[in-house]
């Protein structure tokens, strides 16, 4: 198959080889946001681009090989490979070729929040704050505290992480493209422990999840005349305070209404940058959910939906069982899903995902 079959692969390859020269350049590599920005586009294009050369390798073999199956059997055993392999590669490329989400490498802002239920979804919401915390420990992405409300008995009535990874991980590695099919209402069915009677009750919790914004990121831009910003005192469990400064903020952006609380850094100043940034994310989100529901092209993902009251995962302790809604996903290892092995159930998620926009493109 010819190049001019894969323009969009020949222009991704001209696009790196300039990202590379530009990033060699000793001014742009001195300046962190141009290389964070141009080492994002980097990784993203470098999916594409190794899917194009392993393509063109093939294919290349391929022809060398047929040249000479005339005057060497093993040549020609050897085409007849290549065509498997090339087939293969054609297909590779294709799927590279599909447009990503824009922000599948960005790191991502957490919140889980305990729902019906009462304490046992406040214990479970806690649950769920360990296993995305040892999924992200098993895939070496960090996860920052940024606030949290716990109940007496340990539980979890809300709290919000940041996740991030290290460096510029490709667009297939990145924290946004594999956490941003988690948000939505999250359902358990066990015996509480507040339960006498040892009958099985079901709660839930619910998980927002959106990409982060970098703290320079010019695609968001706030007037601070439309921010109402609180100052209070930190408090602990129970509203209990926990320091005699007022250094918590809360921050309230009046055309949308959106309202982020911080009181988990040293400082005021620290909440209130934390605060702003994870606010600018946040409109970041809905400014591209915005653009993928006019667009009806869904940028973002066939299988997140946008409806956050959504029920996407039942975890069923009897049985040790859990089973996905969205893509008929079941199996019965929950105790090793909680301890963070959840690679499988994201999995599929991701291949659903990636083989309705490839029909798509059909």
């Amino acid at each position: 198959m010819a190049d001019e079959e894969f323009p969009a692969a020949l222009a991704a390859v001209k696009e790196y080889e300039d990202l590379e020269r530009r990033m060699s350049d000793p001014a742009v590599a001195s300046d962190p946001t141009a290389i964070r920005k141009l080492g994002r586009r980097h990784a993203e294009l470098g999916v594409i681009v190794s899917a194009y050369r392993r393509y063109a390798s093939t294919r290349d073999d391929l022809e060398a090989a047929r040249e000479l199956a005339g005057e060497d059997a093993e040549f020609a055993a050897e085409a007849t490979r290549l065509e498997g392999e090339l087939s293969k590669a054609e297909d590779a490329l294709r799927t590279a070729l599909i447009p990503r989400d824009p922000d599948d490498s960005r790191d991502v802002i957490m919140q889980i929040k305990a729902g019906t239920g009462g304490e046992e979804a406040a214990l479970f919401a806690g649950d769920l704050l360990r296993m995305y915390s040892r999924y992200a420990e098993k895939r070496g992405w960090t996860v920052a505290l940024q606030s949290e409300n716990r109940t007496e008995l340990g539980g979890v009535k809300d709290v919000q992480v940041a996740i991030r990874a290290k460096g510029s991980p490709s667009p297939q590695d990145g924290v946004w493209a594999s956490l941003k099919y988690e948000g939505g209402v999250h359902r358990v069915q066990r015996i509480p422990v507040t339960e006498s009677q040892g009958r099985i009750q079901t709660s839930a919790a619910g998980v927002i999840v959106f990409p982060e914004a970098d703290e320079d990121d010019d695609e968001i831009e706030i007037d601070p005349k439309d921010l109402k910003i609180d100052i209070f005192m930190s408090s602990g469990p129970g509203g209990q305070s926990v320091n005699t400064t007022y250094s918590a903020v809360r921050m309230t952006h009046i055309p949308t209404g959106i309202v982020v609380s911080m009181q988990d850094e040293k400082s005021q100043i620290q909440n209130r940058a934390a605060a702003l940034r994870v606010l600018k994310s946040r409109l970041l989100a809905m400014k591209h959910e915005r653009e993928a529901a006019e667009a009806a092209d869904m940028r973002h993902s066939q299988v997140r939906s946008l409806d956050r009251s959504e029920r996407i995962r039942t975890y069923n302790f009897p049985e040790n069982r859990i089973v996905d809604h969205r893509t008929n996903y079941k199996a019965y290892n929950l105790d090793q899903v909680l301890d963070g092995d959840l690679q499988a159930v994201i999995d599929s998620d991701i291949q659903a995902d990636e083989a309705a926009r490839l029909e798509g493109r059909r």
